[in-house]
């Protein structure tokens, strides 16, 4: 069984996400069924299998959420420290072609979001910038063709 590596702030993402879909949906759904099941026939009730559909798609979901909590070993990037990149690092680099800096936290796949500077452990980038220090240049395959980033800074914030 595979430990899937989050933060505490993705831990509680999936939390709040699982906790909707138990308390929220689940009850939501239950009530479609019963109302479509009120209207009659239902070899022919559309309503009736779209609710049913949603059901599983919700219940599907929630084996997932489950699944990922079961297997979540929970990094905290403040009991972490160095230079060295690890999983919730949060790492300046540039752009060795552009100059242009960015700054990213390295995360779970299920926090990920590129537009707020979260990229997956997964990501190529992160691939590349795991084990690496302060000084460090790597090389990145992007669909615009190969990238070279020099590590500026890594905190653990």
């Amino acid at each position: 069984m595979n430990k899937i590596p989050l933060t505490p702030n993705g831990k509680n993402i999936v939390e709040e996400e699982l906790k909707n879909c138990k308390t929220i949906e689940r009850p939501r759904i239950i009530d479609s069924i019963a109302e479509a099941r009120a209207h009659g026939d239902l070899s022919e009730n559309a309503e009736y299998h779209a609710a049913k559909e949603e059901q599983s798609h919700n219940e599907t979901k929630i084996m997932e959420l489950e699944d990922i909590l079961s297997r979540a070993e929970v990094i905290d990037p403040l009991d972490l420290s160095g230079e060295e990149v690890k999983f919730s690092a949060t790492i300046i680099i540039v752009d060795e072609e552009t100059d242009v800096e960015s700054k990213y936290q390295i995360v779970g796949e299920i926090e990920a979001d590129f537009n707020s500077g979260k990229i997956s452990i997964q990501s190529p980038l992160a691939k590349a910038l795991i084990g690496k220090t302060v000084g460090d240049s790597v090389e990145v395959n992007t669909p615009g063709g190969g990238k070279s980033y020099e590590i500026l800074k890594v905190e653990y914030i």
